[in-house]
């Protein structure tokens, strides 16, 4: 393991402590924990979160991607955001998926593939609305989910793996949340620690393509809502990003959120006590109601 993944898995653990710090579980949320969906519960296990006063009601779903740099995160780390998010009607699907330096490229993204499956041959038990399955993603999770989006809609793209995507399934729609969609090279020019842990060649030119979502995007995409922050250290991403969208003419959101005077940093809405990300989980929910 490179020591910036060292590193990322020390820091983000004492910032996602103190910002989750004596939250619990809100009285109008059931939920159901510790789901496995692939043959390491440990690594492959899931919950789901249901607003108390749904219960046999079908219910959109919104399946989380959770970040930390493809090195670090869990499903316990973004339990409460995602619970948060049930509270706006939806049935929301947190999980835990395998982690670099530990497991190369592509387990994440045949992970994200493993429970979007589990989802559709769950959704009689969970009530889910199968015809409306939705995802987030942020950081390094926006980073898979915007290769999900791909592998779903993009038949070329998906040949390039050994799994393959449910039958004629794509998510109604997503939301990506400052995340990263080219990396892999320094500023120096060198590879990137992080995706030298990511990926089995350490990052080859070849292997870098194969990660860069602008590479795959078609018109067939999913609706998006893009978001960053004034203080995001990736915002330059989500431009690039909202300019391939562009291209190809799929229907898109772009939000810069914070300004000179009010500054908000990397995935500032994971931290529910704030405004800022009331509002900005207000708008992607609102987004993908827009497409039930």
């Amino acid at each position: 393991m490179s020591q910036a993944s060292d590193n990322i898995r020390t820091m983000f653990k004492k910032g996602d402590d103190e910002r989750d710090a004596g939250l619990t579980t809100p009285e109008d949320i059931v939920r159901y924990d510790d789901i496995a969906y692939g043959p390491d519960p440990a690594q492959q296990s899931l919950d789901v979160y249901r607003p108390r006063n749904a219960e046999g009601k079908k219910l959109p779903v919104i399946v989380s991607v959770h970040g930390g740099g493809w090195v670090y995160g869990d499903k316990e780390r973004y339990q409460f955001y995602c619970m948060n998010l049930a509270q706006r009607g939806f049935a929301v699907v947190n999980y835990t998926y395998r982690l670099a330096p530990e497991n190369k490229f592509p387990a994440c993204l045949e992970d994200t593939n493993s429970v979007f499956t589990w989802v559709l041959a769950n959704a009689e038990k969970y009530d889910f609305d199968t015809d409306n399955i939705f995802a987030v993603g942020d950081s390094a999770g926006g980073h898979n989910l915007g290769l999900y989006a791909s592998f779903c809609t993009n038949p070329d793209y998906a040949a390039r793996f050994e799994f393959t995507p449910p039958k004629g399934f794509v998510p109604k729609a997503i939301a990506l949340n400052c995340g990263a969609y080219t990396p892999g090279v320094a500023a120096d020019g060198s590879t990137d620690a992080l995706i030298a842990d990511l990926m089995p060649n350490g990052g080859t030119p070849e292997e870098l393509e194969l990660i860069n979502v602008l590479g795959y995007i078609t018109e067939k995409y999913p609706p998006t809502f893009l978001m960053t922050a004034v203080d995001d250290f990736l915002k330059d991403q989500a431009p690039v990003l909202a300019a391939k969208l562009a291209e190809v003419e799929v229907p898109f959101v772009y939000r810069l959120y914070g300004s000179r005077e009010h500054r908000l940093a990397h995935v500032f809405h994971l931290n529910i006590r704030t405004e800022d990300a009331r509002f900005c989980s207000d708008e992607e929910c609102d987004y993908f109601k827009r497409y039930m």
